[in-house]
């Protein structure tokens, strides 16, 4: 009798475990999309407001260096803090801290002084920053941990976490620029504190509490200590990242404008762009050869195409010294390349880390990853403003060539065989 009940439940208990991680994947997918949304509206919200005050490009980048900077360390004590006390809390930490620099940033007065709004501002954007990159390090490890239970669904399930909610943060894009229209900068930031707020109740009531627990590492030493493959993958990501920003936060939207755009247009591009960039990223799979051993395809494309990236800003450039008529539209045409190659770039690195990562510290691995990451947009976000500022567009192409020349030269030197963990 005992021994027909043990065999009766061990089938039902293993179908049960891709049904759970299917489950809290969906969950914590859907949380993210929520915060996702109201961060690229934060970001549309900022940049239009203050550019319409007259402010700089670069000062308009430095609204957001303490952003980015702060991202740096919250993805590092992030992916610890997640492995010691679990993915919700976590979770529940950067959507509160999120709400947190919602408010402070309602706070700004008109009748304050140039000095002291931007730091205020800037203040505002370093606890955004913390609380981006603890939310995105401990979703990003929940899919390593839900995809275990799923066989060959790790590449799938990364690719569409990471275009879903590119694609989401093009619509905050668009969502920033007409709640700025619409209701003012202080009251739109009051209606994305609470839409955030109905989606910290949700993870609160459905994501598992211990989802992620594990023995963290005991120092700094060995939080650091990551194979030779991470390291390499995170330098790789530094450049890229850096090659985006370069050009995406000041350089084109203040160029676009100065040829005649207006606002709405402005906006409306970045959010296509990022929604396309989004879907293009879900799709990755479909694009890539994928490998019995998870690597010996995968990284080759990722070299491709770092490569075949690379050669988009160059093109653009020689386009902008050349002063081409309707210059424009063949940016915008050129940055829509741009946008394809960099989104299955990105959509492999972000498989590629969870495929060397291993399981028991996936938290601390990925944390690790993008704190590069946040290293990029930092460097990146500088960058957009000073070479704006120094020569144009034509500077902004030209640093992001370098950057991806640097991120294929990187890549060349990732071990294809050699991962301490298969995935899943």
């Amino acid at each position: 009798m005992n021994g027909h009940v043990s065999s009766s439940a061990k089938p039902a208990v293993a179908s049960a475990a891709p049904a759970n991680g299917a489950r809290n994947y969906a969950i914590v997918t859907a949380a993210y999309w929520g915060f996702t949304l109201t961060d690229g509206a934060l970001r549309m919200l900022v940049l239009l407001h203050f550019y319409r005050l007259g402010y700089s490009p670069f000062t308009l980048a430095f609204l957001f260096l303490l952003y980015e900077a702060m991202g740096v360390v919250a993805n590092l004590v992030g992916g610890w803090l997640a492995t010691r006390y679990g993915i919700q809390r976590m979770l529940i930490v950067g959507l509160c801290t999120q709400i947190l620099g919602f408010l402070l940033l309602s706070q700004l007065s008109p009748d304050w002084t140039v000095t002291m709004s931007v730091a205020w501002v800037v203040l505002s954007q370093g606890v955004c920053g913390v609380a981006k990159d603890l939310t995105k390090t401990a979703s990003k490890s929940a899919i390593k941990l839900t995809a275990s239970t799923a066989s060959g669904q790790l590449f799938k399930w990364v690719a569409w976490f990471t275009g879903s909610k590119n694609a989401m943060k093009g619509v905050g894009f668009f969502l920033g620029g007409l709640l700025l229209d619409r209701l003012g900068f202080q009251a739109s930031l009051w209606v994305m504190a609470g839409l955030l707020s109905l989606v910290l109740v949700g993870v609160v009531g459905f994501v598992p509490p211990l989802m992620g627990k594990a023995k963290a590492s005991r120092s700094a030493k060995e939080l650091f200590a990551k194979h030779r493959a991470i390291n390499l993958l995170a330098a790789a990501r530094v450049a890229l990242f850096g090659a985006r920003d370069v050009w995406f936060v000041v350089g084109v939207p203040v160029f676009l404008y100065a040829s005649g755009w207006t606002f709405t247009m402005v906006g409306g591009f970045l959010a296509a762009w990022t929604i396309g960039y989004g879907l293009v990223q879900a799709l990755a799979p479909a694009l890539v050869k994928r490998s019995d051993d998870g690597l010996s395809t995968e990284v080759p494309a990722a070299r491709w195409w770092s490569a075949l990236l690379a050669t988009v800003p160059v093109g653009l450039a020689i386009a902008v010294a050349m002063e081409l008529p309707n210059l424009e539209w063949v940016v915008v045409g050129g940055l829509g390349l741009f946008g394809f190659a960099f989104a299955v770039n990105s959509s492999v690195h972000s498989y590629l880390i969870l495929a060397y990562a291993g399981s028991e510290k996936a938290a601390e691995d990925v944390g690790f990853y993008y704190a590069a990451n946040a290293l990029g947009r930092f460097f990146g976000t500088l960058l957009s403003g000073l070479l704006y500022q120094w020569g144009g567009l034509l500077f902004s192409l030209g640093g992001s060539a370098a950057l991806l020349t640097a991120c294929w030269l990187v890549t060349l030197a990732l071990p294809a065989r050699q991962a301490r963990h298969r995935p899943p």
